[in-house]
């Protein structure tokens, strides 16, 4: 694997994730106030090929050596692998809280505010960059930085295409939500 092999993939899927979020899935919220199967489709397909980026620049096993790999010492194996447990469990909790219609941007009645949407208006993408942060301290390289780096982008692009559609399907609510509970983690904030 070369650098300017990952360098270009990184790009070619930044690039797809534009087109994806900020043109298609803009599309169907403005034109039917959801997202066809096909733009979920290819949202769900950024993400798949997302994740298996890695495939691409780590040794061929490195699968079969998630346990036993020692390229980092036992504290930060430790904390990696809680890192990326807690990540996992926070985005499936976000997923499973959210309901699978919402998750896929299908028509939603009301505005979810419970649950982990209490902390955060994203937990997902949270949970996701947690998991991918504990990936990147287990197997510390270059390339797992710039795995963080394209997570961070492509999540904040998604995240701005969302919030312009929820904007426009709750209004004022919306708004209150976004000044009361925080983008991605913190603190939320009372209401005065």
């Amino acid at each position: 694997m070369t650098p300017v092999f990952y360098s270009i993939s990184m790009l070619v899927l930044l690039v797809a994730a534009l087109v994806v979020f900020r043109i298609l899935v803009r599309r169907d919220y403005r034109q039917r106030g959801h997202l066809t199967r096909f733009t979920g489709f290819l949202e769900l397909l950024i993400w798949v090929l997302f994740v298996f980026l890695p495939c691409i620049y780590n040794p061929l096993d490195w699968l079969l050596v998630w346990f036993a790999d020692t390229s980092v010492g036992p504290a930060l194996r430790i904390f990696g692998w809680i890192t990326t447990a807690v990540g996992i469990a926070i985005a499936i909790a976000a997923m499973t809280g959210l309901g699978i219609d919402k998750t896929m941007g299908q028509k939603t009645e009301t505005l979810q505010q419970a649950g982990l949407y209490r902390m955060s208006r994203n937990p997902q993408i949270v949970g996701g960059g947690l998991m991918v942060i504990g990936c990147a301290v287990l197997w510390p390289s270059w390339y797992a930085l710039g795995w963080v780096v394209l997570y961070g982008v492509i999540g904040h692009v998604m995240v701005l295409t969302e919030e312009e559609h929820l904007r426009n399907v709750y209004g004022e609510e919306y708004t209150v939500y976004c000044k009361r509970i925080p983008r991605y983690a913190g603190i939320p904030r009372p209401i005065s």
